[in-house]
């Protein structure tokens, strides 16, 4: 819809006429018109485009293989670092038989405190944390239908903590033994430390620093590590002491 103005109705005044057009058109918008209520069948085909297009390929990481009977050879004599070789084999068998880990709500990690007699029998397993009832609920499964298992090197209980990641991500490295046999750094314990009760006295017991020798009879045949082990130690300290102040740009 459209009006005509004359320039002398819209401006009396003579002094604003000039350099104005005789005519002036004024159109006036007309309401818009109101959307189509869309069809159920639009709302269906719309609906599965949109879910089309969010539709993502979900990560996965399958399973590790489990330890060959050589492994575990290797793990009953390794008496080393708390049965170090054992500890490790033991949570390469558990996280095997767990299967394939896709993500999504069910993936997670839990940590539990193990407890195996000098047989090789498990006496006590507890749940520290977890992240998913479903990754505990298949690490516990996979426990109790684990294969007979050989007795611990020492000839004395196993207690220890271990971490079970259930994810599709990297499941960690395999340890590192070549260093075993090196002594321990010395211990620290503050001798200044107070419980809030007792005197407060300075311990000269801790003052001492108490060196540990380093292991004349090492087991040089079982602390051969793989190239797969070699590579993640690598790359861990890579990851660890590398500075993003020392990367050159690339040009």
């Amino acid at each position: 819809m459209a009006l005509l103005w004359t320039v002398s109705d819209l401006f009396p005044n003579k002094s604003v006429k000039k350099n104005l057009p005789e005519l002036i058109e004024v159109k006036l918008a007309s309401e818009k018109e109101k959307p189509k209520k869309q069809t159920d069948k639009e709302i269906t085909i719309q609906t599965l485009a949109t879910a089309q297009a969010d539709k993502k390929e979900l990560a996965y990481m399958d399973a590790p293989p489990a330890p060959s009977a050589q492994e575990w050879a290797m793990a009953g004599k390794y008496t080393l670092k708390n049965s170090k070789r054992y500890r490790h084999t033991w949570g390469q068998q558990v996280r095997s038989q767990m299967g394939r880990a896709v993500e999504g709500p069910d993936q997670g990690m839990v940590r539990f405190h193990i407890e195996i007699a000098a047989n090789g029998k498990l006496s006590k397993l507890e749940t520290l944390w977890s992240t998913s009832d479903v990754a505990e609920k298949l690490a516990r499964k996979a426990i109790e239908n684990m294969p007979p298992l050989p007795p611990i090197p020492t000839g004395k209980p196993l207690i220890f903590q271990k971490t079970i990641s259930f994810q599709p991500v990297d499941n960690g490295w395999p340890p590192i033994y070549k260093y075993d046999c090196l002594p321990d750094p010395p211990t620290f314990k503050n001798p200044f430390a107070w419980d809030g009760q007792s005197s407060q006295t300075i311990k000269q017991e801790n003052l001492k620093v108490v060196k540990s020798e380093p292991m004349t009879d090492c087991p040089t045949d079982l602390m051969e590590d793989s190239i797969e082990a070699e590579a993640a130690d690598m790359q861990r300290q890579f990851e660890e002491w590398s500075s993003s102040k020392l990367k050159t740009q690339k040009q």
